[in-house]
Formats: C-alpha cells, structure tokens, sequence
C-alpha cells in the first residue's frame, strides 16, 4: 500500500518506521490515520520483532501538530472530539503494541511528537533534541494522551510542570527528568535503537509481550489487582514451549532458540 508520510523498512527483524512530513514532520490527519495503518500492517507479520520510530530528515522527530489545521476546528467541539480521539486510538494502539517499540528522537519532539515518544516503550535521544508540550501557548493542552501519559512516567509534578509550563526541555533535561532513557550524540539515535531493539530481539518474545502487558495493565490498576495480573502473566509463560526451552538452554549452557510457542 502506498503511503505519502509514513513507511518503514525490515533490518534484521526490526521495522523501521518514518514519519516524513517536512520540513518538520508535523502531525495531522493523514499521518495519524497513515501511522495506524502502519502498525496494524506490522502486527501479524512474523518478520517483524521489534519497532523503531523516528523522523525523516535531520530536523524533527516530529514538531507537533500541523496548526495550520486549528483554525477550521475553532468552535467546532464534536469535530474536535473526533479528531483527538482518533489520536489517541493511534497511539493507544503503539503503546499496546505487542513487541518492543523504541523512539529514536532525532530532533525536535513537540506536542504530538512528545505524546508519541511517551507512547513508545523507550525513548532514546540525539544530544540535540528538544522535547515539549507547549500547548498551553496557543490555549489549548495536549490531546493525543500526554496529560495522562506523562503523569504516569514522569508523576503528577513533573506533568504539571511540563504541561502547564510549555516550556522545551534539552535531551540532558529530559534525561533527568526519566522522559527518556539514554542520550546519544546527533545522528545517532537510531542505530542506538536498532541495537536496543538487537538486545530484545535475543530474548523471549512471549516474555517480552507479556513483560509489556504486565507493565500498561498493573499501571492501571491497584498495586493487589496488578500483582495478581503479573501472576497470570507468568503462569501463562510457563505453558508454553518457549520457557522449556530457556530453561534447557540454560543448564546445557547454550543460547536458547525461541520459536514464540
């Protein structure tokens, strides 16, 4: 299928996923909808392991919205409803993602490209990135989940801070702030990534899948009804072929070979 901003190449088990939208990889309609289509391409191909995203040219990961698109929307609620709804089923469906999905923030990752980057499993940054949601700038808060998915990575305080700051955070910043987990020099955040990715890539599939579910769900839940979810989660693994063939593996002194059974 043809798509004009969002494609991605297979290395090795890793899809590479491109948002190209120059000059800054803004955010609207169409990427959102091509960035679904995406991924649900991705979900059943058996080639596929693990994912990165990041942004075509040197510029952006992705600058935001496309406000050029805000001003058709002033005074029209229900469009607007239906328009960060479907941003946020987008990046639901990222964040639910059944393999590892790593964001290789190569430049600026403003409003929606900070609530996509919060969406992804990981979040690896060039030194030069700059990381935001200024929003509140124009009158408005973030709409594509930020306002909760940042209080749950970051805690109530540091959200706040950001959100209703809507100040831009450097790489360094954001690192300290545990909004991303590795800082890399400029250029290199995507093979960071696609060597991230190798690592998982190694491990057990069904562990990791079910290592991801066990994280968003119990998040979501009680810290006793998230304890009994990891326990279902861990029982489920020891059904399958794959933990036998860990456990083998490791008193025969081996590498295991995973088959996703």
């Amino acid at each position: 299928m043809a798509r004009k901003h969002v494609n991605y190449d297979v290395e090795h088990r890793i899809a590479i996923v491109t948002i190209d939208h120059p000059p800054v990889n803004s955010l609207n309609t169409d990427v959102v909808g091509e960035l679904s289509d995406v991924f649900k391409e991705l979900e059943p191909k058996k080639d596929v392991g693990a994912v990165v995203i990041t942004g075509g040219g040197q510029k952006a990961f992705m600058a935001g919205a496309d406000i050029r698109m805000f001003k058709d929307l002033i005074g029209k609620r229900e469009k607007i409803f239906e328009v960060v709804m479907q941003m946020q089923d987008c990046f639901t469906s990222i964040e639910n993602f059944d393999k590892v999905v790593i964001a290789a923030i190569n430049g600026l990752a403003l409003g929606g490209g900070c609530e996509l980057a919060v969406a992804c499993d990981i979040r690896i940054a060039a030194e030069n990135a700059v990381i935001g949601v200024p929003e509140v700038k124009l009158g408005i808060i973030p709409g594509a989940g930020g306002t909760q998915r940042l209080a749950r990575l970051l805690g109530k305080g540091r959200a706040k801070m950001m959100i209703l700051g809507g100040g831009f955070f450097s790489a360094q910043d954001a690192l300290g702030m545990g909004l991303v987990e590795k800082v890399v020099p400029s250029g290199e955040a995507v093979n960071e990534a696609k060597n991230l990715a190798k690592d998982f890539l190694s491990r057990g599939p069904l562990a990791i899948r079910n290592g991801k579910r066990a994280i968003n769900e119990g998040t979501n839940m009680t810290l006793e009804k998230g304890l009994i979810r990891e326990a279902e989660l861990v029982a489920d693994l020891f059904m399958t072929e794959d933990v036998k063939e860990g456990v083998d593996a490791f008193f025969e002194k081996r590498q295991p070979v995973f088959k996703a059974k």
